[in-house]
């Protein structure tokens, strides 16, 4: 059994003296983020290739025992019909450092609300799993329509790991619900900023704090998902201003008897 908790990401300009100390500088922000939570979800990889070096040197500035989970190229999860399996090859080539070092956690594939159930996008999704070989592999769906038994039982087939999400419960986004269909469980909290959902300011949208209140109702699904699968990432987007540092901390609190370190 192990829960790793950390955050989406690290390298924001407002986490200075919020949760970086002052005068830390830059090129030791990770070492520093390393003192303090034991996993990171990268998200660069999103809007743009990392090369493999800059993996290594990432692994070098942690402990052993630290994993990354990378989030997939924008090009692979919001691009479908388009000829990418070049763009597949180059970001599983770039993940050699962190295998390497034994410190790739997950791959996570976030695709976008207009990705709905469909004989098309499954066929894609077990050519994302083809594509992708053994690695461990979380998918994030972002519209309701996956939320059904259907989608859980062919997840489990092609070793995907259904992506639990606490986000503002409109009626066409998932319900926090956690369900492990894989060796491994993943969760992100996104916030509960209904006002910003929508306005496409992507910094206010994730500009939330939860109470511990709010944290608390999600151990037992933590909890349960440690006991499904062994091995669970907790991440917090909710990124505006070191929010997500100082929810990390509180809900490793919450979870401290079944933390991996």
């Amino acid at each position: 059994m192990a829960i790793y908790v950390g955050t989406s990401g690290f390298k924001f300009a407002d986490w200075k003296h919020e949760f970086y100390p002052a005068g830390l500088p830059e090129k030791s922000w990770l070492n520093y983020y390393a003192t303090r939570f034991d996993c990171l979800e990268v998200n660069a990889t999103y809007y743009r290739p990392v090369h493999p070096a800059t993996f290594a040197q990432m692994a070098a500035k942690v402990p052993p025992g630290f994993q990354f989970t990378v989030k997939a190229y924008g090009s692979m999860t919001h691009a479908l019909g388009t000829d990418n399996e070049a763009d597949f090859r180059q970001f599983v080539d770039s993940l050699d450092p962190l295998l390497e070092a034994g410190k790739l956690g997950a791959v996570l594939a976030q695709f976008p609300n207009s990705f709905r159930p469909s004989p098309q996008t499954w066929d894609y999704l077990r050519r994302f799993r083809e594509l992708l070989g053994e690695l461990p592999l979380a998918v994030e769906f972002r519209h309701r329509d996956w939320v059904v038994e259907d989608t859980f039982h062919r997840l489990g087939e092609l070793a995907l790991a259904y992506c639990a999400v606490d986000e503002p419960q409109f009626s066409s986004l998932p319900p926090p619900l956690a369900v492990a269909t894989a060796g491994l469980g993943y969760v992100r909290f996104h916030g509960r900023n209904y006002q910003a959902w929508w306005q496409g300011d992507s910094k206010r949208r994730y500009d939330y704090l939860y109470s511990r209140q709010e944290l608390e109702q999600w151990v037992p699904r933590i909890v349960r998902l440690d006991d499904e699968t062994g091995k669970v990432f907790v991440f917090m987007n909710n990124c505006f201003q070191a929010q997500a540092a100082k929810n990390a901390a509180d809900i490793r609190e919450l979870l401290k008897d079944r933390l991996a370190g």
